[in-house]
């Protein structure tokens, strides 16, 4: 087949035409007012990196994070220190997220409004480990102070409304497939066009300029902001469905937290209240904040999100390691995740090792670090979301159940213990 110059300019205006729509799509699902653009990423992740790699850090600046964050916006931390800022913690509370006055008063004491070096403030809109939700008021008060804002909204945008409108965070980010499954490998990264035109990209790439000149070391950056910050081709044969995505899910969302809620309150009772037969000791320990209300009518926010976090124990009160439930859950068909979910210090405050963490060291190991600590690290990750039924909470107790049984324990232990003497031979 021969493709002609007709065939690409058709193909390249139609790539236009998605991307314009699922931009204006996105805007209007979070409520933007005019002054907002779009660029879209492979994932939250490089949303979160964009920030961080064209931020105007130099001495004298302040990035102020949660500990109970994501390991992407940990790592903004990385070219924080490099120009010569200073990178300043709001710690975790036992059951993750920040104190908010804590948070106020670390923000206060390290940036001022009048300040002439730019500062930034990293907020994590919910916990992927510990459930919490940070209030998002603490965007409105670091503006305030003249920090530039950051929010993380990768675990918050799935399964509550929010509005750029109430809360005018310079950027967000977040990731479509979190959102309503697909597509993966598409993420985005919403910001206010004032906040781009303040941030320097330490290069260029195909399709970020306009002009480049080579040999040479000038060039010049593309017209339309949100070009100079997508490299290459962007995933537009799956924007499409970002659109469509979308518009499902603002006619959904409005349902979703209640029925979330009552799943949710629903799966913690009942595992709360399940004991080994031979002990009467719980089957399961709660580590990650509980909803603090359950909802009764379309339209509430939930306090929390929609995750359960928890640890399975033997009859003895021991932790039963991570691999072995992950084994034995796999093997029933449902999808636990476990570990520390890249979020390190959610992860450590919820198992009490937040002082642990300062007797790390350099090229320290997650096998040494476990053998100081005696256990497989990290915890067992229930999510529950768009798709989840009541189906798969029963499930999920079933086999909470089948550890309670002596028998049913032994013989999950034994599969995963023949599993990896099979691996290893």
């Amino acid at each position: 087949m021969i493709l002609t110059r007709a065939f690409f300019k058709c193909s390249s205006r139609l790539s236009a035409t998605y991307a314009a729509e699922a931009r204006e799509a996105v805007l209007a699902f979070f409520r933007a007012p005019p002054g907002y653009t779009v660029i879209f990423t492979a994932n939250a992740t490089g949303a979160l990196k964009l920030v961080g790699e064209a931020f105007p850090f130099a001495e004298g600046s302040a990035f102020v994070l949660g500990a109970d964050s994501h390991n992407s916006v940990h790592g903004i931390r990385q070219y924080a220190t490099r120009r010569g800022a200073q990178v300043h913690y709001i710690e975790s509370t036992p059951q993750g997220g920040v104190d908010p006055d804590e948070a106020k008063d670390i923000l206060s004491r390290h940036h001022q409004s009048g300040q002439s070096t730019p500062s930034l403030f990293a907020l994590t809109g919910q916990s992927n480990v510990s459930n919490s939700k940070n209030p998002l008021s603490l965007i409105k008060h670091a503006a305030s102070l003249g920090y530039y804002t950051l929010l993380d909204a990768a675990a918050l945008a799935p399964t509550s409304v929010m509005s750029l409108t109430e809360t005018p965070v310079d950027a967000m980010a977040i990731s479509f497939y979190k959102m309503f499954g697909f597509p993966t490998g598409v993420g985005a990264l919403i910001a206010k066009e004032s906040f781009l035109a303040q941030l320097t990209r330490p290069w260029f790439a195909g399709g970020t300029v306009d002009v480049v000149q080579a040999p040479g070391t000038l060039h010049t950056m593309a017209a339309d902001i949100h070009e100079q910050f997508e490299d290459g081709t962007i995933n537009y044969l799956n924007l499409p469905a970002i659109t469509d995505g979308l518009r499902f899910l603002s006619a959904y969302l409005p349902f979703l937290p209640l029925r979330l809620s009552t799943l949710t309150d629903y799966l913690i009772t009942s595992l709360t209240q399940l004991r080994h037969e031979s002990t009467g000791t719980p089957v399961v320990r709660v580590l990650s904040r509980p909803p603090t209300r359950r909802l009764k009518s379309v339209g509430e926010q939930a306090g929390t999100g929609s995750v359960i976090s928890l640890i399975f124990l033997s009859p003895s009160g021991n932790m039963l390691p991570l691999s072995f439930i992950e084994h034995a859950s796999t093997a029933q068909n449902i999808s636990l995740r476990t570990g520390c979910m890249c979020n390190p210090g959610g992860a450590a405050a919820l198992l009490g090792l937040r002082d642990d963490m300062n007797l790390l060291y350099p090229g320290v190991t997650m096998r040494k670090f476990e053998e100081h600590v005696g256990h497989e690290l990290g915890v067992v990750r229930i999510s529950l979301g768009l798709a989840s039924n009541f189906q798969d909470v029963w499930r999920v107790l079933r086999f909470a159940a089948g550890l309670a049984r002596e028998e049913g324990r032994e013989l999950m232990w034994e599969a995963w213990t023949e599993s990896k003497t099979a691996r290893v031979l």
